[in-house]
């Protein structure tokens, strides 16, 4: 079938089009006229997903921006909040929902749940797309009803969603404090084992006590090094002869007089070849030589005891210092074990302390979050009272039954014309009989030029005489 047949075919049943055409407008607007009228109200939210936290500081990801609004529409659609709508607006006391409820409703249900999912059939919520903006809609009978139930549901979300970030920071902070008094037990038992630890061992402040005593102890060291060598050095003059005769020869007190003795000797010599041995000269310097003799017998004998004394002291020296070295390297060592006690302890209450104080900014923080009133979620635009219902759109209704009655009345004519065929041009000669086209009779100039017209037509087997031409046999 051509574009020329199909033509034909609806030039022929164009009645029948123009029945179905109107059948479907008149039945089409009837209905739309009956259909009970419904009114949307739409209100707006902005959720405020890229801004920080006021009480944390954190930002939400991008990444996450999705699944969070797509997460909000689902609690707007949440029963609770359509619950919260009921209380909020006491639908439930109101007459009118009560005697639909006891005419529709026969299963074991009260009322506010009946009224939740009611509610909720009639709203709906869509994002809007590229932006962080909620379209909240609701489809009422009443306009007034309408919007004061879109407007319901708005502040029922944004209460919702408060309580969303609220309510598990409060019961967060609960268990936070009683960790507190736990924790600060802990810390207290911590500090009164360091007191006592320190009020045992008489330590104020241990660091300092530990250095004094350190240097004590190095100081006393050095000493007994020295005494030592002092020691050693006195048991070697004693223990050597020549050492210790060297030593005592060397004292300036014996070199002094055994010079004087040299002298006298020298004098007491020359008198005595010269005088007799009853000369009173002779015999006051042999009294002078003997004096110098034994005052260097009793100064050597004086530096011999000398040595001795000093081997003694040097030895009660070290033997006092060794003592004292050991009493303080157990002052040194008890104060270091103290030290460690003391240090066990202190760690003890500054791992409690630190403990304490974590979770006391937590249970701060925690609290905070708890009292926040404020929300992500604004109201960009209220909904307000609609003044044309959205439902039955009869303009709408009426242009879509011109369409569908328009393809009806097509689909009907050409259903009509397979059931009744029909020739209506040269085409359905050629198609159906399958022979050659000699002529077409025509009426008047204009069937003359629809023959010349046709005459150029493809696909004929024979040219086209008109009325005026004689066929050639």
């Amino acid at each position: 079938m051509n574009i020329l047949q199909f033509l034909l075919i609806l030039k022929a049943h164009t009645k029948l089009m123009l029945l179905t055409l109107t059948l479907s407008v008149v039945l089409v607007s009837v209905i739309s006229l009956q259909l009970p009228k419904a009114y949307t109200a739409t209100a707006s939210l902005v959720v405020n997903v890229r801004g920080a936290d006021p009480v944390t500081g954190q930002a939400m990801q991008s990444q996450q921006i999705a699944g969070y609004l797509a997460t909000q529409v689902d609690v707007i659609r949440s029963p609770s909040v359509a619950l919260k709508v009921v209380d909020d607006l006491k639908l439930a006391q109101e007459a009118a929902f009560q005697q639909q409820f006891q005419r529709d409703v026969q299963a074991q249900i009260s009322i506010r749940d009946w009224l939740a999912a009611t509610l909720l059939r009639n709203l709906d919520v869509k994002p809007s797309g590229g932006s962080s903006v909620l379209y909240v809609t609701y489809k009422s009978a009443d306009p007034q009803l309408a919007a004061r139930l879109a407007n319901a549901f708005v502040q029922a979300y944004i209460q919702t969603n408060l309580e969303l970030k609220t309510q598990p920071a409060k019961q967060t902070a609960v268990w936070y404090n009683q960790q507190l008094a736990v924790l600060r037990s802990n810390l207290e038992k911590s500090q009164e084992k360091l007191s006592s630890h320190q009020q045992s061992k008489g330590i104020v402040s241990l660091d300092e006590k530990l250095d004094i005593e350190s240097t004590r102890l190095a100081e006393l060291s050095s000493q007994m090094v020295a005494a030592q060598g002092q020691t050693y050095d006195s048991l070697s003059i004693q223990n050597n002869a020549s050492s210790a005769s060297a030593s005592v020869m060397d004292n300036p007190v014996i070199q002094g007089l055994k010079g004087e003795l040299a002298r006298s000797e020298a004098k007491f010599s020359q008198l005595a070849q010269r005088v007799g041995n009853n000369h009173p000269e002779y015999l006051r310097a042999e009294a002078e030589v003997n004096s110098l003799r034994g005052k260097l017998a009793s100064e050597t004998n004086t530096a011999q005891q000398s040595i001795n004394t000093n081997l003694s002291v040097s030895r009660q020296r070290e033997g006092e210092l060794r003592a004292a070295l050991a009493a303080q390297k157990a002052k040194v060592l008890a104060l270091n074990a103290n030290r460690d006690a003391g240090s066990v302890f202190a760690r003890e209450v500054e791992s409690a302390q630190r403990i304490y104080d974590q979770a006391l900014e937590r249970f701060s923080q925690t609290q905070l979050e708890g009292h926040a009133g404020q929300t992500e979620i604004s109201v960009l635009s209220s909904a307000v009272v609609p003044l044309v219902p959205s439902t039955p759109n009869v303009r709408l209704n009426v242009a879509l039954s011109i369409i569908f009655g328009t393809l009806l009345g097509v689909g009907l004519a050409l259903i009509r014309e397979m059931l009744n065929r029909r020739v209506r041009s040269i085409y359905d000669v050629i198609a159906v009989l399958d022979i050659p086209v000699l002529g077409v009779l025509t009426a008047g100039k204009k069937s003359r030029r629809l023959s010349r017209g046709r005459r150029k037509l493809p696909g004929l087997n024979a040219p086209m005489l008109s009325l005026q031409e004689e066929p050639k046999i």
